[in-house]
């Protein structure tokens, strides 16, 4: 689904990214930890279709050419980014985000849209199965929400827009144990074979609900070791400082 090949990224003179690889199959969640400054957000960034980077190297989703595209393209063809810190948006109704949002999605991919009874039938499942409050679908986007509820927010969109490949950079940051079980459940549900997950992360936490396949510490713009859900326990007991 995803192919990275020795991605390399610049800004500002400073180099962040260097010969990156990854690759991610159908059906597979890949968990990226490290410390801050490692490059973790620049590859959710670069991912999403951020401008204002010097790349270099090849980054295919489903064989085409991520370079090329725009971030709506991306959209539409089904990458998905989980923010480490959603935005508020004041005037934006969420319910109106949500529906147009996800009948842009389906317009390009020339499905039927939704009409106004669809939708709202759609987001009350949706939100009810995340504990997410209905009457804050009325509200403006993330407007005096708190982290946690903005963080379930973004999972309320990612479950609504039932991307390819979502990328969820540090959901996990400022969440209390509660909202992350529901964040995690919101995640698990969605899990599918034809469908895949990045989980960039500081912390071994999050993992202990959303099992990984696999686990890769990044450092210093390289992955400098990949292994199974253990090496996240390994990491969490040795620490960033002393992991080679």
């Amino acid at each position: 689904m995803l192919r990275i090949n020795n991605l390399s990224a610049r800004i500002d003179n400073k180099s962040i990214l260097k010969n990156f690889s990854l690759q991610v199959n159908a059906g597979e969640v890949h968990a990226i930890m490290g410390p801050n400054g490692s490059g973790k957000s620049t590859l959710s960034n670069i991912l999403s279709g951020k401008k204002g980077y010097d790349l270099s190297g090849e980054v295919l989703f489903e064989n085409n050419n991520l370079f090329e595209l725009e971030t709506e393209e991306r959209a539409h063809r089904g990458i998905f980014l989980a923010f480490q810190y959603p935005l508020e948006i004041p005037g934006v109704n969420t319910n109106i985000f949500l529906k147009t949002s996800l009948n842009a999605i389906r317009k390009a991919r020339g499905e039927k849209e939704l009409d106004a009874i669809e939708f709202l039938r759609l987001v009350k499942e949706k939100a009810k199965e995340l504990k997410f409050e209905e009457e804050k679908l009325n509200r403006q986007l993330n407007v005096g929400f708190s982290g946690g509820e903005k963080k379930k927010n973004e999972i309320l969109q990612m479950s609504i827009l039932n991307p390819k490949l979502s990328i969820l950079d540090e959901t996990d940051s400022g969440l209390d144990i509660d909202a992350l079980r529901i964040v995690a459940d919101g995640v698990n549900s969605l899990r599918k074979k034809n469908n895949s997950f990045i989980i960039i992360t500081h912390y071994q936490r999050l993992l202990d609900y959303i099992k990984p396949d696999f686990v890769h510490v990044l450092m210093n713009g390289k992955i400098i070791q990949s292994g199974g859900p253990e090496l996240a326990l390994e990491l969490e007991k040795k620490g960033y400082e002393n992991f080679n």
